[in-house]
């Protein structure tokens, strides 16, 4: 059974350690090591990271298996969104699970977990935005009801890469 609580300020350590090595393990082989690297450091810098935990429009979960973090998402809401979409949207920016626990069913879980809070929130859909070589996530989320909408750059580095944007229309007991 996997734990999955919201993760706090004095967590940021771990969350930086967890967001390093799942992003190297997901992404290095498409990636050349200086561009790697930069990415890592600018990225998930602990500035970065505590203006984004402290962000009201921002929230992050850690999953555990015991007392080890095994992954963790961070969702967007309103104009912390990275990209403009409808304000009550729910954006997952990252959902990342290292490599020794996947295929487990924890990428389900975290995906559970927003669809859930989409719902509360009355989120008329969850957006996400997938590298277009990642087939392996694309995938996962096509069989999870995502549907490709649009695309835009992310930089790795100097690297201009491009992502999909698929989304989840929500069920909303209300409408």
């Amino acid at each position: 059974m996997y734990l999955i609580n919201k993760v706090s300020p004095d967590e940021i350590d771990i969350l930086q350690k967890l967001s390093k090595q799942t992003f190297f393990e997901s992404f290095s082989w498409g990636n050349t090591e200086e561009n790697m690297a930069r990415y890592l450091e600018e990225g998930f810098s602990i500035d970065k990271l505590s203006r984004e935990l402290n962000d009201e429009n921002t929230t992050f979960y850690f999953v555990k298996d015991g007392q080890e973090v095994i992954g963790y998402i961070k969702l967007n809401e309103g104009l912390s969104q990275t990209e403009h979409q409808e304000e009550n949207s729910l954006e997952i920016e990252r959902i990342y699970v290292l490599k020794e626990y996947q295929g487990k069913g924890i990428g389900n879980e975290l995906l559970n977990l927003a669809k859930h809070i989409a719902n509360q929130k009355n989120a008329p859909y969850i957006w996400l935005g997938v590298w277009e070589e990642n087939k392996k996530a694309i995938v996962f989320y096509e069989k999870n009801g995502f549907i490709t909408f649009d695309q835009h750059v992310f930089m790795v580095g100097e690297d201009r890469q491009i992502d999909l944007m698929m989304k989840l229309v929500c069920r909303n007991k209300d409408k």
